[in-house]
C-alpha cells in the first residue's frame, strides 16, 4: 500500500484540468500516442463539443521511480459550479488534490470553493500554476495569490502547461513525494465507498469504489449496506483507459465492479460494500445525498411519447445519479415529469442528451425552486411547494419562506459596479467586499435562489465581458412576499406558464411575458387577449389582433348599411369562434419567460 497514490484534480472551469490529466496519462504511458486524442477521459460528445467536464473521471497509472513501481490513481473533476457534487464525491476518495490555476487569470469563485472542500476533507494540497505558455501568463501576480489562499511557500508552486507538458515530470514528483498513502487493513472485514456509477447498457450497473479495509475477490457474496441488498461479484477490477478484471481488489485501492444490478436506486452513491459473510460494522462516512435547487416539467412533444420518455429518464438516471424525477400532468401540455436539477446548465444537459442519446424531443416548463408554505390552521409544519400548481388556497396560508443562497463573485474592480446593480436587482444583498489584489475583488452577496435561476448566469457574463466567475451555496430558507402569477390566453389558464414571484416584480414581470407572447404566438382568426392575473386581479394584457377577410370587397357603391350587416355577420362569426377556438401554444413560447432580456 505504501506506494499507491489516491489523488484528484480541482480546478475552476476553463483553467486546464483535462488538458493537464491528458499529459499525465501520456508521461506515464497509460494511453498510446496513437490513441491520444484532447480530453481523453471525456467520452460524452456534448463534454467535447463544449470543451466542458460534466462528470468526473477516474483512471489508474502506473509510474516507476527510483527502480519503484507506483500505483496512481488519478480522478478528473468537473470545474462548473453545477457539478460541484461531482468533486466532492472525488474528493472523498482520495488523499491528495492538485489544484490548478490558470497563471493569465488567476484565482476564481470555483477554485476557492473546491479547495474548501478538500481542506474539509484533510486532503494534501498541491499548487500548480498552469497555462505557463500563454503570452497572457502572470506568474509572480497569480503565485502570490495562491500563497496568500493556501499559506504555502512559493517554491512548492508548480509551474506547468498541459500544452506543452512543462513541469508534469515535477507534479508526478510531488505526487509522490507529498500525498500520504492510504491507510487501511487487509485483514480486516471488506469496507469499500462507492463514489460513482455508470450504466453499460449489456452489463447493467458498473459501481466504482474505493476500498477502505479488506480485499474483495471475484465471485464474493458482496452487500451494499445502506440498501440491504446482497449481489456476487461477477467480475471485479481496476480502471485504466478500459476496465481491467482483477481476482481481488485490495485496501487503498481503487476498482470497480459487475455484478448484474439493473436499476439506479439500487446503487446508492457514497454507500459501503462489504461482504456477506464477514460484515464491516461501521459504514464509511460518506457524503449527502445531492439536493436538487431548480424544478423544472420535461414533457413530450407529441403525448403518446410518455412511456417512451419515461424510459429514457430512468437510463439517463443511470448515469446520473443527481436527476431527481416524478411524473406531474398538466392541463396544456399532458402527462410529463417534475425534475429537479442541480443549476440550469445541469438542465440544459440532461435536455440535449435526451435529444441525442434517446432521439426524444421534449418541451421543458419554467425552472422554478422549491418553497415552503405554512398554513394558518397548522402554522408549524411547512408544505413543500416545487410546483406553483401545488400552492394552497392564498387565503389559508399564513407564510411562504422562499430558499436562500450565499453567492460569491469575483471580478476585475472596474466591474464592480455593474455586477452590484445586478444582485441588488435580484434582490440580493450584499454583505461582504474584499480585495484579493490590486484589480480583483470578492464580493460576497446573500440572495434568493429563484432570482438566479433565469438568467442571472448569463447576465453576469455579460456585464463584466466574461470575466466574473460565481459560486453559490445555499444558507436556507426566509420568509418572503410571495404571490403566485398565472398567465391566461383567450380566458383559458395555462398552468405551465404559472410563476411565484415577488409581489415588487409581478407588474413588471407580468407585463413584459405578456410582451413575449405577444411576438410569439401566431395570428388566429379570432382575436385573443394574453392576460397576467394574480387571483381574480388582471395585471396586464395584450391582445393578438384577428387576421381578417374583407367581405365588403363585393360591395362597391350602394347602401352603406349592406356594408354594416356583412361586417356585423363576420363579426358574430369571430365572437362564435373565439367562444370554440383553442389557441396552439408554440414550444418557443414556454421558453420565452427565460430570454426575456433578449
Amino acid at each position: 500500500m505504501k506506494n499507491i497514490r489516491n489523488f484528484c484534480i480541482i480546478a475552476h472551469i476553463d483553467h486546464g484540468k483535462s488538458t493537464l490529466a491528458d499529459r499525465l496519462l501520456q508521461t506515464t504511458g497509460t494511453i498510446s500516442d496513437r490513441d491520444m486524442q484532447a480530453q481523453a477521459l471525456d467520452d460524452m460528445d456534448i463534454e467535447r463539443e463544449r470543451g466542458i467536464t460534466i462528470k468526473s473521471h477516474a483512471i489508474q497509472m502506473n509510474y516507476k521511480r527510483d527502480g519503484i513501481d507506483y500505483v496512481l490513481n488519478l480522478i478528473d473533476t468537473p470545474g462548473h459550479v453545477d457539478f460541484s457534487y461531482e468533486v466532492s464525491r472525488s474528493i472523498a476518495a482520495c488523499e491528495g488534490a492538485l489544484l490548478i490555476v490558470d497563471a493569465s487569470q488567476g484565482i476564481e469563485a470555483q477554485t476557492i470553493s473546491n479547495l474548501y472542500l478538500a481542506l474539509e476533507h484533510d486532503l494534501e494540497i498541491i499548487p500548480i500554476l498552469n497555462k505557463m505558455d500563454l503570452p497572457g501568463a502572470m506568474p509572480e501576480e497569480v503565485t502570490d495569490q495562491i500563497v496568500e489562499l493556501i499559506g504555502c511557500d512559493p517554491s512548492d508552486v508548480i509551474p506547468a502547461s498541459g500544452k506543452t507538458g512543462l513541469g508534469v515530470e515535477e507534479i508526478l514528483e510531488a505526487v509522490i513525494n507529498r500525498i500520504p498513502c492510504p491507510v487501511g487493513d487487509e485483514n480486516e472485514p471488506l469496507q469499500a465507498m462507492i463514489f460513482d456509477s455508470v450504466f453499460n447498457p449489456f452489463r447493467g450497473i458498473i459501481a466504482y469504489y474505493r476500498v477502505r479495509n479488506g480485499v474483495i475477490r471475484k465471485g464474493q457474496k458482496i452487500k451494499f449496506m445502506n440498501t440491504g441488498k446482497s449481489y456476487n461479484a461477477e467480475e471485479i477490477g481496476i480502471l485504466k483507459m478500459d476496465l481491467q478484471p482483477r481476482t481481488e481488489v485490495k485496501a487503498g485501492d481503487v476498482g470497480y465492479i459487475i455484478s448484474g444490478i439493473k436499476r439506479a436506486a439500487e446503487v446508492k452513491v457514497g454507500d459501503t460494500l462489504t461482504t456477506l459473510d464477514n460484515p464491516t460494522s461501521q459504514a464509511v462516512k460518506g457524503f449527502e445525498d445531492v439536493k436538487p435547487m431548480v424544478f423544472a416539467g420535461i414533457y413530450p412533444v407529441d403525448t403518446e411519447d410518455y412511456e417512451e420518455l419515461r424510459y429514457s429518464m430512468e437510463k439517463l438516471q443511470l448515469n446520473d445519479s443527481s436527476l431527481v424525477f416524478e411524473p406531474e400532468s398538466s392541463a396544456a401540455l399532458g402527462f410529463g415529469f417534475r425534475c429537479g436539477f442541480l443549476g440550469m446548465l445541469h438542465m440544459e444537459i440532461i435536455q440535449e442528451r435526451l435529444e441525442r442519446e434517446f432521439n426524444m424531443t421534449v418541451i421543458t416548463t419554467v425552472p422554478n425552486v422549491s418553497y415552503k408554505a405554512y398554513l394558518t390552521k397548522d402554522p408549524l409544519t411547512a408544505k413543500i411547494v416545487n410546483n406553483p400548481s401545488e400552492l394552497p388556497d392564498p387565503s389559508t396560508m399564513a407564510s411562504m419562506e422562499e430558499p436562500y443562497i450565499k453567492a460569491q463573485v469575483i471580478t476585475k474592480s472596474e466591474y464592480v459596479g455593474q455586477i452590484m446593480t445586478l444582485c441588488i436587482e435580484k434582490r440580493g444583498e450584499l454583505t461582504n467586499q474584499v480585495y484579493l489584489t490590486q484589480d480583483r475583488v470578492e464580493l460576497s452577496f446573500e440572495m434568493p435562489l429563484g432570482e438566479i435561476v433565469f438568467d442571472f448566469y448569463d447576465r453576469l457574463k455579460s456585464v463584466s465581458r466574461g470575466y466574473a466567475s460565481f459560486d453559490y451555496h445555499p444558507t436556507g430558507y426566509k420568509t418572503s412576499d410571495l404571490i403566485k402569477m398565472d398567465l391566461m390566453l383567450n380566458g383559458e389558464q395555462i398552468d405551465a406558464l404559472s410563476a411565484l414571484v415577488h409581489r415588487s416584480n409581478a407588474y413588471e414581470l407580468g407585463k413584459r411575458i405578456c410582451i413575449k407572447l405577444k411576438e410569439l404566438i401566431p395570428r388566429q382568426q379570432f382575436e385573443i387577449p394574453i392576460q397576467a392575473a394574480i387571483g381574480a386581479k388582471v395585471i396586464a394584457r395584450e391582445t393578438i389582433k384577428a387576421l381578417r377577410k374583407d367581405v365588403t370587397a363585393k360591395c362597391y357603391g350602394g347602401d352603406i348599411s349592406r356594408k354594416r350587416k356583412l361586417l356585423e355577420k363576420q363579426k358574430e362569426g369571430k365572437k362564435r369562434m373565439r367562444q370554440v377556438g383553442r389557441v396552439e401554444i408554440p414550444q418557443e413560447a414556454f421558453l420565452a419567460v427565460l430570454k426575456l432580456n433578449d
